[in-house]
């Protein structure tokens, strides 16, 4: 009988993750033209103290909390590590250690990063965590922590 509930769970368990990955593709907004998403601080090259103080800026949008439908608005995704291409932009971004959600609007933030290099990219998103179209992301810039 557990055999048979484990098995169960176990199946159960697979289809989920398998509907999870083949989530259906959603409609993007359609960016502002020229809408520009970059860094503030900290500069790309630079070596830098923990804990790292991150800046956002944006030109040719505003922003607003998720879940806020507003035209020409959405909020900042902070990519730690993580390449913008790598990602699939016609589905929510997930919320991972890697890919950080500021979706009350924030344009600041501090995090604490292990020493050595690390990449940082901005990636703006619509009131549903969705990609604009197109991608309205900034340069990948490289820091070193010391």
């Amino acid at each position: 009988m557990n055999r048979l509930f484990l098995a169960l769970g176990a199946s159960l368990a697979l289809g989920a993750s398998l509907l999870a990955t083949m989530a259906p593709a959603q409609e993007r907004s359609t960016a502002a033209a020229g809408a520009e998403v970059y860094f503030i601080a900290p500069r790309d090259g630079a070596t830098v103290h923990g804990p790292v103080t991150v800046q956002f800026g944006l030109k040719g949008m505003g922003v607003a909390p998720a879940g806020i439908k507003f035209d020409n608005t959405g909020h900042h995704h902070l990519l730690i590590d993580t390449d913008q291409s790598e990602l699939k932009l016609d589905v929510a971004l997930p919320a991972t250690d890697k890919i950080v959600h500021f979706g009350k609007g924030q344009t600041e933030t501090t995090l604490m990063l292990p020493p050595g290099k690390h990449t940082l990219e901005l990636l703006f998103a619509d009131y549903q965590h969705l990609s604009f179209n197109p991608p309205v992301h900034s340069k990948k810039i490289t820091i070193t922590v010391d």
